[in-house]
């Protein structure tokens, strides 16, 4: 069971707990939930990066021979190798922990400079203050946690390495800017035309497209206007209008368009038609007459 992120300092004295679980589709990385009001980790090292955000509470630590401190809206980074410990400040702390491999950031600087190699990069400070970045952490943790959709989570674990690596890293290529791909971009969408009532993972699209995953986002939203996931949601919705046309429920709907679930449906419907599908159905079944919500 995941740790609530709501939880109360009350609550976090009770009791502690720990979850580990593997990130779908990202090559072994694993994740970790904890909530700690009294373990104190031995000192220790790791053989991939670390990056975690505290929800509540403060973690204190040492590392690189100084001691931090990590509170809410902050974000730990360590590279391999770097000999850390960590205990709570009095009260506890709940956090979120990721462990993304060298070979996971080598391989995304190898598709950000379109080819080169042996590219080592590492954070060039242990402790940030970044409560944006923090915030994504957060919900692409959960999202992992949950096993979520599975482009959501690869678009969002691959855009937020580029924002931490590009903000925090040491020895980081620049992006190379793209001009037009049409080609790629068209092959995209026909991909996901085709297959937005399954799972899609980026990987998938940039190999349908033949191009790169950054490649990939950049030339989308630069041809669309949207990224991958956003333009899959479209397109599950579109199709999840025609169906509830048809008299189809909800709970159905959701299944066939490749919505995690109903409350997924029905988040992504409103936003784009502006009512909840029941209300849609129900709209379009009414009497010759009865006024239509649109």
């Amino acid at each position: 069971m995941g740790i609530r992120p709501d939880l109360g300092m009350g609550e976090l004295a009770q009791r502690e707990e720990a979850r580990f679980f593997c990130v779908p589709r990202a090559s072994g990385m694993e994740g970790l939930a904890a909530r700690f009001h009294r373990h104190a980790y031995a000192p220790h090292t790791h053989d991939t990066f670390v990056i975690g955000t505290v929800l509540s509470g403060y973690e204190t630590f040492l590392a690189g021979g100084q001691r931090h401190y990590l509170g809410p809206g902050q974000l730990c980074l360590l590279n391999p190798g770097v000999v850390h410990d960590g205990e709570p400040v009095e009260g506890g702390f709940v956090y979120r922990i990721l462990y993304p491999g060298e070979d996971q950031i080598r391989s995304l600087m190898a598709e950000v400079t379109q080819g080169e190699k042996d590219i080592s990069v590492s954070f060039d400070r242990i402790v940030v203050d970044a409560p944006d970045l923090s915030a994504r952490f957060a919900e692409l943790h959960g999202l992992a946690e949950r096993g979520g959709d599975a482009l959501l989570l690869d678009t969002g674990m691959h855009g937020l390495l580029l924002a931490l690596l590009s903000r925090f890293g040491r020895n980081v290529p620049c992006l190379r800017a793209g001009g037009a791909e049409p080609g790629p971009v068209r092959r995209a969408l026909d991909y996901l035309d085709a297959s937005f009532a399954e799972p899609v993972s980026l990987s998938d699209l940039a190999n349908a497209a033949g191009i790169a995953r950054t490649r990939l986002i950049r030339a989308m939203r630069r041809e669309t206007g949207m990224t991958p996931h956003a333009w899959l949601t479209d397109r599950r919705v579109r199709a999840a209008r025609s169906l509830l046309a048809q008299g189809s429920s909800p709970a159905s709907v959701a299944q066939e368009c490749g919505f995690y679930d109903q409350s997924h449906l029905t988040r992504a419907f409103r936003a784009r038609v502006g009512m909840a599908p029941g209300a849609f159905r129900a709209s379009l079944s009414s009497k010759p007459g009865k006024a239509a919500v649109r």
